[in-house]
């Protein structure tokens, strides 16, 4: 079967993961899947690697700048040549299904519909605000898809709203957690911290729900309890959000923790960064649908403190694989995650009952084993 696969960015953040794994497995099966992004990039590189057949077309991706009306009329516009473009491509290389990764690329679900083929959508988010979006968005998917992929069980019950209920699929997200089970001493090493100080991090895209500033005000809070403790963060931001970068900057320097955090950009080492962690934090002010971090984390046997919603809740037992914080209450969330900076054997008690649940749960087989059902 040819598939033609639809992606909006080429960063390997989680949904671009998720994107990496689905086509593994696709070559893997012997199918012959045709990958669309909107620019050169590590995703690209590695779908190259892999052998798979990239193309490069401007798809008008959905950002959440473009949340107001004019921004969408805006991205309806660009997305005129890239539904003629697919079409061609649908016509041209007897493509039999589209696949459109994340909600953010819609001109995939317009083509296939007016060529009379299949088209799957696998949705990563939760969008609730503003809520025309949500209903616009909600409609599309239920006019426009054969199948919904959802990846959590909370992404599941936000668009059950609009999508009919034969439409949604759940898959959790699974990857290939060998590179995160290794230990590594590659991140004290590169910033020179002794073994008996904790390193609390962060990883993830740059942007105003993932809560990176929140972290700050956290860090900024633990450092004044605890001198054996360095924060890092890890990740970029969108093009045309540098903004947001700037102004964590100017937090770091506001609460004057520069001496404790270390911020070390976009990185493709994450296992082995990661490996050198204590804690997770994922601070999301927003629900995040099924953070790929997280599994990443459970895999490194790492505990994880996440904000108390979104897909976190499926994925974190509360003081058995890690603890859930409150969203936006830093005296609480300090309070919280103190106990784990002070005890090292409750640490590494909840690190391995995560790895055991990652393992038994969320297994790259499982997710591969339900992709193909769904596709065929």
């Amino acid at each position: 079967m040819n598939i033609l696969i639809l992606h909006g960015s080429s960063d390997l953040y989680g949904a671009s993961k998720i994107l990496l794994v689905t086509v593994r497995m696709l070559i893997k099966k012997g199918y012959s899947p045709l990958v669309v992004l909107t620019d050169e990039g590590p995703l690209a590189d590695e779908l190259k690697t892999l052998g798979a057949e990239v193309l490069f077309i401007r798809l008008g991706i959905l950002r959440r700048k473009y949340k107001s009306l004019p921004g969408i009329l805006n991205r309806l516009w660009v997305m005129r040549s890239a539904y003629t473009a697919i079409k061609n491509l649908i016509k041209d290389r007897k493509i039999e299904l589209v696949y459109s990764n994340t909600t953010a690329v819609l001109a995939g679900a317009f083509a296939a519909r007016s060529m009379g083929i299949a088209h799957i959508w696998h949705v990563h988010e939760i969008i609730e605000h503003p809520r025309w979006m949500y209903r616009f968005l909600g409609n599309l998917l239920n006019r426009f898809s054969s199948k919904v992929i959802v990846v959590s069980a909370a992404v599941q019950k936000s668009w059950s709203k609009y999508v009919s209920a034969e439409k949604l699929q759940l898959i959790y997200n699974g990857i290939d957690y060998s590179p995160y089970m290794a230990p590594s001493d590659k991140l004290r090493k590169e910033l020179g911290i002794d073994d008996e100080t904790v390193i609390m991090g962060m990883i993830g895209r740059v942007h105003y729900w993932k809560g990176q500033a929140y972290f700050l005000q956290i860090a900024s809070a633990l450092s004044r309890q605890y001198s054996n403790i360095r924060f890092v963060l890890i990740g970029d931001a969108f093009p045309g959000y540098e903004y947001l970068y700037d102004q964590l900057k100017a937090l770091i320097k506001q609460e004057n923790i520069g001496h404790v955090v270390y911020d070390l950009g976009y990185r493709t080492d994450v296992a082995e960064l990661l490996a050198g962690f204590d804690i997770l934090v994922l601070p999301s002010t927003l629900p995040d649908p099924f953070p790929t971090v997280v599994l990443e984390a459970m895999a490194s046997a790492k505990p994880v403190a996440a904000t108390a919603h979104g897909g976190a809740l499926e994925m974190v037992d509360e003081n058995q694989t890690g603890v859930l914080i409150p969203v936006n209450d830093v005296q609480k969330a300090t309070a919280i995650i103190a106990k784990l900076v002070g005890d090292k054997a409750l640490r590494v008690q909840l690190g391995e009952a995560a790895r055991k649940k990652v393992l038994e749960k969320y297994s790259p087989e499982a997710f591969e084993n339900k992709m193909i059902n769904v596709l065929e």
